[in-house]
């Protein structure tokens, strides 16, 4: 394939690619999910109910969005990824303080779940590769799955920060350590790439979510005390940056290969 066409075929792909810039947003993005969902409902004073329906309306409008789009855009897709992080994080926050959902029965339904998810898509689709997310149906199904992920990383991080008490800093630390382990895993020994980008996905949630634990909590919980609004607006002005530079790379591109 020559590089016109090779330009082609990524600008027609809904999701971007997987670059070290990819990954450090998505990072953020959970970090934001957490931050801003605390944010909203302790700081705004909404409380858990009320910002979980008002997140979940502004979602499901990101992603009509994103999904009515019909190429790769940047701000929409980032967009929904935040979102989709504010909302993963809600829904877990939801089954433990208002149902009364262990974090552990939680983590293993959300793993089913994804499982499940995956089986469907794999079925359907014969690829889980976002390389070719380039359907209306292949882009629900990456969404659903995103939206369990990040559902299935809070349960996860939460578990092991809280629930095991090892604290924010130690599971930003283990979180990291099993990214790196996995990353290893593809670069040295080629483990299969689609297999190791879904487990980074998933893990890349507890880490982020740790991170903004462990900047935004007072120090008497753990946290150095940056509080959440700080540690939100930070890591928003951060996306918003990178998003921009992302955007911009692309029309040199579009415009290249035209």
């Amino acid at each position: 394939m020559n590089n016109h066409s090779s330009s082609i075929s990524a600008l027609l792909n809904k999701v971007p690619e997987v670059t070290l810039i990819f990954w450090l947003i998505k990072m953020m993005s959970t970090t934001v999910g957490e931050t801003a969902a605390d944010f909203l409902i302790f700081n705004m004073h909404l409380g858990l109910t009320v910002t979980s329906i008002l997140m979940g309306i502004i979602l499901i409008a990101a992603l009509l969005v994103q999904v009515l789009s019909i190429h790769y855009v940047p701000w929409k897709y980032w967009s929904a990824v935040v979102l989709v992080s504010i909302f993963g994080t809600l829904v877990t926050d939801n089954l433990t303080d208002q149902v009364g959902v262990p974090l552990a029965a939680s983590t293993a339904v959300f793993t089913v779940m994804l499982l499940v998810t995956f089986w469907i898509w794999y079925a359907q689709e014969k690829t889980l590769s976002i390389q070719s997310i380039d359907s209306r149906k292949r882009e629900l199904f990456y969404w659903a799955a995103i939206l369990v992920t990040f559902a299935l990383g809070t349960a996860a991080g939460d578990w092991v920060s809280e629930g095991m008490d090892i604290g924010y800093l130690n599971a930003m630390l283990l979180f990291g350590a099993l990214i790196v382990a996995t990353a290893i895993a593809h670069y040295r020994f080629k483990l299969n790439t689609v297999l190791t980008f879904w487990i980074v996905y998933v893990l890349t949630r507890p880490l982020g979510a740790s991170v903004g634990d462990l900047l935004s909590q007072p120090e008497k919980h753990g946290g150095l005390g940056f509080g959440v609004t700080n540690t939100s607006l930070v890591f928003f002005a951060c996306i918003i940056t990178l998003v921009i530079y992302q955007s911009k790379t692309i029309r040199m591109v579009s415009v290249s290969g035209g």
